[in-house]
């Protein structure tokens, strides 16, 4: 891989990462097309990382308050106001636990070889994201509960496939659960922590044969290609999600799976 490809990637990752249309479904097509298909997958999952510092970033409050609540509980110093955080990691908990359970069976199936396949579930992505356009609900985190972990989780899950967008398909079902589109954006992304973490804990076995075939310099280059793009695109993305047009990407999405399935 050369330092041009990694950029390339690292881009494709922090723009698709955030933008409802499938990081993992675009990186499978575009190691097709650069001929990385050895590349191990633990390059992929770097470049995820990178998204993940992202995600702290730009929730660092959220975070931070939730990380406070906790220490304080452990403590026994627990108030009134920590009452939601603790509300909001317990559903956190739930998603990714279901998650994990769904994902990992997923994974076992290795779908990401058929191109086909994740021309067919771009189009799903694009018909899930039209019907957002219909959601509205009103629950936040004072009101969240197990309902809304069970639908993110076994969402989130299904995002193990390439071409289902995780970020779409977990705002989405954040919606449908009754979430209001302020919190659901953010919550499909604190759910997504956990879920990179252990993804990353699980490809670790992979790096010794990862740095054989890539230079660490070249990962690295990656890794800040998607770390820049993705802070821009996260930062787009929720405005979007706050004005209720998520549904545009479908017009991307759509004919993006016809198109693969037309040449491949």
């Amino acid at each position: 891989m050369t330092f041009v490809q990694s950029i390339l990637l690292g881009a494709m990752q922090g723009v698709t990462e955030f933008l409802p249309v499938s990081s993992s479904g675009h990186l499978v097509v575009f190691r097709r097309f650069m001929a990385l298909e050895d590349v191990p997958m633990l390059f992929d999952v770097i470049m995820h990382v990178a998204t993940l510092f992202v995600v702290l970033i730009v929730f660092r409050d959220r975070v931070g308050r939730l990380l406070l609540s906790l220490g304080r509980t452990l403590i026994f110093r627990r108030s009134e106001e920590d009452m939601e955080n603790l509300r909001l990691f317990g559903v956190i908990m739930i998603a990714t636990v279901l998650t994990g359970v769904l994902g990992l069976g997923i994974e076992t199936l290795d779908p990401g070889a058929n191109i086909k396949l994740v021309s067919v579930l771009f189009i799903v992505t694009g018909l899930i994201l039209v019907w957002t356009r219909f959601q509205q609900g009103t629950v936040s985190y004072g009101t969240i509960g197990v309902k809304q972990g069970i639908y993110t989780g076994i969402a989130q899950g299904l995002g193990v496939f390439p071409g289902i967008s995780r970020a779409g398909i977990t705002i989405s079902a954040a919606l449908m659960s009754g979430m209001n589109r302020e919190k659901a954006g953010e919550y499909s992304f604190l759910i997504s922590i956990p879920a990179i973490l252990g993804a990353l804990l699980l490809k670790l076995k992979e790096a010794d044969a990862l740095f054989v075939s890539v230079a660490p310099v070249t990962v690295a280059v990656g890794f800040c290609s998607a770390f820049i793009v993705g802070l821009l695109s996260l930062l787009l993305l929720l405005k979007i999600v706050h004005r209720g047009k998520l549904y545009l990407f479908s017009f991307y999405l759509i004919p993006l799976g016809i198109i693969g399935l037309v040449i491949f």
